[in-house]
């Protein structure tokens, strides 16, 4: 499968140490800023993304500077979620995704999108970790990203085996 990433999703999975076990049957596409503002500080989640680009886990495309600025003025996004609608848009894939501003954009541009936790179920449900560490995982998505505690409970609820 190939997604387009932006860097909430993508930093959020290596924060939680799902992004190694996501790549191996996704093909991750990120624009050239994304790479940037992932890999630009020396944290632990940017040396992870940074060892997945050098091994060539993560492929960095161009998007087009018109139509990015187009999308920052239209949706009031920062130029590097507008650059992964821009990839998304042009190669017809979905967008991962963890900020609510492009959420609402990718919904008003019908682009389909997974977040961190889509992630983590899906990782979960194809037996690639197991309930006991997706819990520990959700946890850690709970501290890092900003999700409600309603969305917390549902994922807990689903990693638990209920739908």
């Amino acid at each position: 499968m190939k997604i387009v990433f932006d860097s909430s999703t993508l930093i959020l999975l290596a924060k939680t140490e799902l992004l190694g076990v996501v790549s191996e049957d996704t093909q991750i596409i990120i624009p050239k800023l994304v790479k940037a503002e992932c890999t630009a500080k020396d944290t632990f989640d940017a040396k992870l993304i940074s060892v997945l680009f050098n091994s060539r886990k993560i492929e960095v495309v161009t998007a087009d500077k018109q139509f990015v600025s187009k999308l920052c003025r239209d949706f009031k996004i920062h130029i590097g979620e507008a650059e992964a609608i821009a990839v998304a848009l042009k190669k017809q894939l979905p967008l991962a995704v963890d900020d609510l501003p492009t959420m609402k954009a990718c919904k008003i541009l019908n682009i389909k999108f997974a977040t961190a936790i889509h992630f983590l179920v899906k990782t979960t449900e194809d037996g690639k970790i197991d309930k006991e560490m997706a819990m520990i995982k959700l946890e850690k998505l709970s501290f890092y990203g900003r999700y409600s505690k309603r969305i917390i409970d549902d994922a807990a609820k689903r990693l638990k085996g209920g739908k």
